[in-house]
């Protein structure tokens, strides 16, 4: 059968969506490749398949058709003699690099990611997480048993930080806030570009007592352990006193209405009158393929639009303000504690 946009055919051509449907197929070979660390190997320059599959301890015709693969999506470059080379776009699956998103495709191609979207059936028809259906408890429940996935999750989380971060610190003015709470900040990426790029500014790291393990080292690699001490805790049950704002990145898309309710309630409980809260998320107006993730990996969690982020804030005691865009996928929406 003759695939992809080469295919032609009565009307409109099916290529563009014979493409769109074999794309897990790419996905997951970039993942692949991530896992191996063949970015790594090749950071020095070119190398044979034969070469590359003995680093990696592979075989070596899977090698080649692997990376034959990803050289024609742009990741590398095939060279004459069965040699390949990192394509710029590559570049990003090292792990040694400024935005390197290799955390990320890694834990894309994790059998808990992987087994829960072969489920999506089972969402839409339901309603509810496909992960809980597949492994029988929620992920965060997987995440605090298992130390290999939860491992990947931080890695990933880290990964999209890199991304993230600057883009915050750049895009939102921080000025006049003295302490900044980092609500469920994972390893504290996220804060510590903020405070280095506002160094008058304190922070805390909020954050449950598996993950923030990860934070310290973290913090004082870039220099501002000194001004940001972490606190392990429970969103849930109780949110940190002292900051004068509150940010969370990747939190409350987790999270169905209600219990994102909670955990901004929980915030304004502690703020004082004319404290910021900050929430980093997408707000989406049109298609975004990362809804399908939220319905299938996580406990009712969404990505939302302006309005749907206004009354949650409103619902929790907020003045909802404002959205501010960065040259990232998220944006900073803005509420007042009132």
């Amino acid at each position: 059968m003759q695939t992809g946009s080469r295919y032609t055919g009565q009307g409109a051509s099916p290529g563009p969506l014979l493409e769109l449907i074999g794309g897990k197929w790419l996905s997951q070979a970039i993942s692949v490749a991530a896992e191996l660390g063949i970015a790594d190997f090749l950071k020095d320059g070119p190398r044979s398949a034969a070469e590359i599959a003995d680093m990696a301890g592979a075989s070596e015709d899977a090698v080649f058709r692997l990376l034959r693969a990803l050289a024609g999506v742009g990741c590398f470059s095939r060279l004459p003699g069965r040699r390949f080379a990192l394509a710029p776009l590559g570049e990003y699956l090292r792990s040694d690099v400024s935005g390197s998103l290799r955390g990320y495709a890694r834990y894309m191609g994790h059998h808990s990611v992987w087994r829960s979207l072969g489920e999506l059936l089972y969402s839409v028809q339901t309603g509810k997480p496909a992960f809980d259906h597949v492994f029988g408890m929620g992920v965060f429940d997987y995440l605090a048993k298992d130390t290999e996935a939860a491992g990947l999750f931080n890695d990933a989380a880290t990964s999209l930080s890199t991304i993230d971060a600057s883009a915050v610190a750049e895009g939102y003015d921080f000025s006049g806030i003295s302490t900044l709470v980092d609500v469920g900040g994972g390893h504290g990426l996220l804060l510590a570009t903020i405070l280095k790029a506002n160094p008058g500014m304190s922070g805390i790291l909020f954050e449950l007592p598996h993950v923030v393990q990860g934070a310290t080292s973290l913090l004082q690699r870039e220099g501002v352990a000194s001004r940001c001490p972490v606190i392990s805790g429970d969103f849930f049950e109780s949110i940190p006193l002292g900051g004068d704002a509150y940010i969370m990145k990747g939190i409350i898309h987790d999270w169905g209405d209600d219990r994102s309710s909670q955990i901004l309630r929980n915030c304004h409980r502690v703020m004082s009158s004319g404290a910021k809260l900050l929430v980093v998320d997408r707000v989406i107006s049109a298609s975004d393929e990362s809804d399908i993730r939220m319905l299938v990996m996580t406990p009712g969690g969404r990505e939302r639009t302006e309005a749907e982020f206004r009354q949650l804030y409103e619902q929790a005691g907020f003045q909802f303000t404002r959205v501010v865009s960065t040259t990232s996928p998220r944006s900073v929406i803005e509420g007042i504690r009132l």
